[in-house]
């Protein structure tokens, strides 16, 4: 058996039966003990460094606090198991502000890079992330984007990857960023975020993806106070199923084309999705930049309580561009979508007079309003509004709300 050492107090305790803090290889595999107080994050990089190819990593039961970032991105099929909790620090912002790792999309950061080639983060059920997310809550004072608030975990620049079996609980800023990467499946995921202060939880998203392709989600659990999947610009060929997302915007696509360049995003399919008490459930959103939106399908969705159920828009979070925008959103299907609105409004769809939305589909929409009668269906710039399958009640105006509040 071929055992190295690499922690100098290994010595003193080879012949302890627990062995606190160390991290140990035999074979092809590094097998990490927390220390139990202080900082694990050394440990943690020492174990990717000496184990980053052909190999596997296991990190034991117990509590490991993180207070460094972590940066991952030259793996080679290497198997991580982790049975134990990871907490992010809070009591040193100040560090994580001026620290955190870019991510290029809109100036944001993270705590955590993962990324390489034929990677597997397995918890196996007892995983759990604690980002001490309530501290970054009242910092940011429910306030959004912030410099330096980091994304929990981004899987960066990564080929053939899977995730499962893990919890997250408070995270500081989204849970999960997939950005260049291609062929990642995440299953059996459980995501958490809620403020108990006076300030509310804003942008902790469970996933968002961009600049990513061949995407596979499956069976996820979602409470966050913003967008619960998020497919953003340049993604492609992404398929989620079973998703029950609470406080959020449940299945989204965007916000894209904010930049100069051509923002896309086609072959998308949700399916089997539950939106509980959220302000949105299947919505498409975007600025009026430059790319399309192509080929997405929402499919069985059931909803309680949302603010309105179905919502597209060309101008998102401002009407201004709104029927100048040239971003075509076409090819788009609801089938099997039920449950209550919030308000009287099943839906809002205004697209843009510049290019005007096209192969809309409905089947299937029982959508009722909570306190009773008739939910309204405003559309604007639909070219195959006749025969959608959807019958149109009113228009909607250019300026409609992205969080709507109150009857119309």
């Amino acid at each position: 058996m071929n055992r190295i050492k690499l922690s100098a107090r290994f010595l003193a305790v080879l012949f302890v039966t627990a062995v606190i803090g160390e991290v140990v290889i035999e074979n092809a595999t590094c097998t990490v003990t927390p220390l139990g107080s202080g900082d694990d994050t050394p440990q943690i990089k020492k174990a990717f460094q000496q184990c980053s190819s052909d190999s596997r990593i296991v990190f034991q039961e117990g509590t490991y606090n993180i207070r460094q970032v972590m940066e991952f991105t030259n793996l080679k099929n290497v198997s991580i198991d982790i049975y134990g909790k990871w907490v992010w620090s809070a009591d040193n912002l100040q560090y994580w502000i001026s620290n955190t790792l870019p991510v290029t999309y809109a100036g944001l950061h993270t705590a955590w890079k993962l990324g390489g080639t034929d990677i597997a983060l397995r918890g196996h059920g007892k995983a759990l992330f604690d980002g001490n997310g309530q501290t970054w809550i009242d910092e940011n004072r429910s306030g959004s984007n912030r410099q330096g608030r980091p994304i929990n975990l981004t899987i960066w620049r990564a080929k053939n990857v899977f995730v499962d079996g893990i919890t997250w609980r408070q995270s500081q800023f989204w849970h999960t960023f997939v950005a260049y990467s291609s062929n990642v499946t995440m299953t059996n995921l459980d995501m958490r975020t809620r403020s108990n202060s006076q300030w509310s939880a804003v942008n902790t998203d469970g996933i968002d993806t961009w600049n990513s392709q061949d995407i596979k989600l499956r069976n996820w659990t979602v409470e966050c106070y913003d967008d619960c999947i998020s497919i953003k610009a340049n993604s492609k060929n992404i398929d989620v199923r079973n998703v029950t997302c609470y406080e959020s915007g449940c299945a989204v696509i965007g916000s894209l084309g904010n930049g100069n360049g051509q923002d896309t995003v086609e072959n998308v399919l949700f399916e089997d999705f539950k939106c509980n008490h959220s302000s949105n459930a299947a919505w498409i959103k975007t600025y009026s930049g430059q790319g399309y939106v192509r080929n997405v399908t929402f499919r069985n969705f059931e909803f309680s309580d949302v603010d309105q159920p179905i919502y597209v828009t060309p101008c998102i979070y401002s009407s201004s561009g709104c029927d100048s925008s040239r971003l075509p959103i076409e090819d788009i299907t609801w089938t099997n979508i039920r449950g209550t609105s919030r308000y009287n409004v099943a839906a809002g769809m205004h697209c843009s007079s510049a290019a005007p939305c096209k192969n809309f589909k409905f089947e299937n929409i029982d959508i009722k309003p909570k306190a009773g009668g008739t939910a309204k269906v405003l559309c604007s710039n639909i070219q195959n509004q006749a025969s959608m399958g959807l019958t149109c009640t009113g228009t909607c105006p250019a300026n409609w709300p992205q969080q709507l509040k109150g009857n119309r």
